[in-house]
């Protein structure tokens, strides 16, 4: 089907009216269809909307991978749709304990997916980055506010990386020769170690830090 064969099903199927530009747009990226057009889109080309999904990153993104409306979600999750809309917009993650374990049961979350659609993977990265140079004990209680895993796994997980990285910066210390090459190597080291601090947080967890 050429774009415009799609474009003319959506407005005869569907009463929409949309260009072949439009649809062109869909294709490479440029522009995002609506929920209603990704279904109708769907409906014309004979599939299931999860179908012309990417790898869904966004709350709104993995909501329609599953197929289930705002109003259907919120209520699953025991809370107003308009409330549940704005976080949708925002992007950001309100909900409480027992609301983020059942969006996670509703959505097919992992962790990593659950930290990606709170909108909070640069908060978790910051944390991640203090405690594993300051005092790890001090950030267990503010990353378990992001992360769903126990508090015990989460202890280990932040000792291991404070341990891991310390190790990084006393080894780069000893093969340094002098006092400017010292500072070089440890500094390089460490941001890598640091860039990379929640891969590492992800793999250290067992936890697949992919957003699905």
């Amino acid at each position: 089907m050429l774009p415009g064969h799609v474009a003319y099903g959506l407005g005869a199927q569907y009463g929409l009216r949309v260009s072949a530009e439009t649809v062109v747009a869909w294709e490479g990226g440029a522009a995002v269809p609506t929920e209603y057009e990704l279904t109708a889109l769907a409906g014309v080309l004979w599939c299931s909307p999860i179908d012309l999904l990417t790898a869904p990153q966004t709350l709104r993104e993995h909501r329609m991978a599953r197929q289930l409306g705002a109003d259907e979600l919120a209520r699953l999750l025991g809370m107003a749709p308009s409330a549940y809309l704005r976080m949708e917009e925002t992007g950001r993650w309100r909900g409480n304990e027992r609301q983020s374990a059942l969006l996670c049961e509703a959505l097919g979350l992992t962790p990593a997916g659950f930290v990606t659609v709170s909108g909070r993977d640069e908060e978790l990265a910051e944390l991640l980055r203090g405690a594993v140079t300051t005092r790890w004990q001090s950030h267990v209680r503010p990353v378990a506010k992001l992360v769903p895993l126990e508090r015990g796994v989460l202890q280990a997980v932040l000792e291991k990386l404070h341990t891991d990285y310390q190790k990084l910066i006393v080894s780069t210390l000893n093969w340094s020769s002098s006092g400017r090459e010292q500072a070089g190597a440890t500094g390089k080291a460490g941001r890598e170690y640091l860039d990379r601090i929640e891969e590492r947080f992800w793999q250290t967890a067992g936890v697949d830090g992919t957003a699905v």
